[in-house]
């Protein structure tokens, strides 16, 4: 049995090198905006999930009762554990609490380009602030990390509307409560199904021609001023959505930003600004995802805080880079190769390689007997930068021979000035 669980992945050492890579490009744009990070355990209560989506969620779970009788799961997405964390510490966290993970999450469901049952997703979070300005910074983060791994405004937009655009256009039509969060599931769909798919369920939730019109060509909609005529004057979700847009402005990231009101996101606890970025090509699916959800808290049972953030699929961005070129060849990190002429100078080369260790140098020691080819070879594969020969002669003179491997130098070195 060679082949892993379906939807799941192995990362050989040079699989780890290019995660380790997005991992710390994560990080770095979440650092650079003054988010500090966190992590929970992947193991989580069930009920967790299913007061928040429903009994439903159960299907795409990977759940189990455990040996104390308890109903647990693995988590399928990081911001339930968030909420499960503030509420533990509410009133003792200073706030804005700017957050951000990178959790590996579980998820069963049908596997396919860009998503399998298990991925890594980077989460930014902030929370106790209710001013767009948040909304706007984590845009920023966004921008920030495309552009660390050489992504430009042309290859990707990240797309911006308002759940609020969907409460007026719904609203004006008499649909609020339970009505509203199930036909935001269904809009939620207008870009993956046929548009008389989309007429049909939404005919079943009881609208008639004209609301299904209305709503159709209201989030058909891709500029603020459309969107001003459409939804009157006093329109709440247009003055916040021109206020975020002037925002972005302020940042230098509108290349980067567009309106589109078609961007509902299918969770029914947004309540403000969302957001998806997708590749201007439109070949793969969002590449991330996120909003404005002010009242999950509640829905768990706590007090709510407002709270925005977005989650950033790593199976999602590796697809785009991989074709634009822009994933590193990456070398194992090794800097020096350490061999012994002959069994002999084993043990010497065992201190020499301590020694550079100790330095803080990333030293791969040739454990067994192996001619020098070998060791050139090994080098270069590896893309070590120097090769520490312990020879005879010159051990016996307390030094070693160092070949710097770029420019085909090589020097007598003492062993107490390496």
């Amino acid at each position: 049995m060679t082949k892993g669980v379906r939807g799941t992945r192995d990362f050989y050492p040079e699989d780890m090198r290019i995660r380790n890579w997005l991992f710390d490009n994560f990080q770095s744009a979440a650092r650079s905006h003054g988010f500090e990070e966190y992590d929970s355990s992947v193991l989580e209560h069930e009920e967790l999930y299913t007061r928040k989506q429903g009994e439903e969620i159960t299907q795409q779970l990977y759940n189990f009762e455990d040996k104390g009788g308890r109903k647990v799961a693995l988590r399928p997405e990081m911001t339930p554990s968030l909420a499960r964390m503030v509420m533990a510490r509410a009133g003792a966290l200073p706030t804005p609490i700017k957050w951000f993970s990178i959790p590996q999450c579980w998820r069963y469901e049908r596997t396919q380009r860009g998503r399998g049952r298990e991925h890594y997703q980077w989460n930014v979070d902030i929370w106790g602030s209710d001013a767009i300005q948040a909304d706007a910074e984590l845009l920023s983060v966004l921008v920030s990390f495309f552009e660390g791994v050489g992504l430009n405004a042309d290859d990707l937009v990240i797309r911006i509307s308002s759940r609020k655009v969907l409460e007026e256009v719904l609203g004006s039509l008499g649909i609020s409560g339970d009505a509203f969060a199930a036909t935001c599931i269904i809009v939620d769909k207008m870009d993956k199904l046929p548009a008389e798919a989309v007429e049909q369920q939404l005919s079943e939730q009881g609208l008639d021609s004209d609301a299904i019109a209305a709503i159709q060509s209201t989030l058909g909609l891709s500029d603020l001023d459309s969107l001003a005529s459409a939804l009157g004057e006093g329109s709440e979700a247009v003055a916040e959505l021109a206020t975020l847009f002037d925002l972005v402005d302020a940042y230098g990231i509108a290349d980067w930003v567009a309106f589109d009101a078609s961007v509902v996101r299918g969770l029914a606890y947004y309540t403000g600004p969302v957001f998806e970025a997708h590749d201007r090509a439109g070949k793969l699916r969002a590449i991330c995802g996120g909003g404005r959800y002010d009242r999950l808290l509640s829905s768990l049972g706590g007090n709510d805080m407002p709270a925005t953030g977005f989650g950033f699929g790593d199976m999602v961005i590796m697809e785009l880079l991989n074709e634009k070129g822009l994933v590193p060849d990456l070398p194992s990190g090794n800097q020096d190769i350490v061999i012994a002429i002959n069994e002999d100078l084993r043990s010497a080369a065992m201190s020499v390689a301590t020694k550079l260790r100790a330095s803080g140098r990333q030293v791969d020691l040739v454990l067994e007997d192996k001619r020098m080819k070998w060791a050139f070879r090994h080098a270069e594969r590896t893309g070590a930068q120097r090769l520490v020969m312990v020879m005879p002669d010159e051990w016996a003179a307390g030094n070693v021979r160092i070949k710097e491997l770029e420019s085909g130098e090589e020097s007598d070195v003492a062993l107490s000035d390496l």
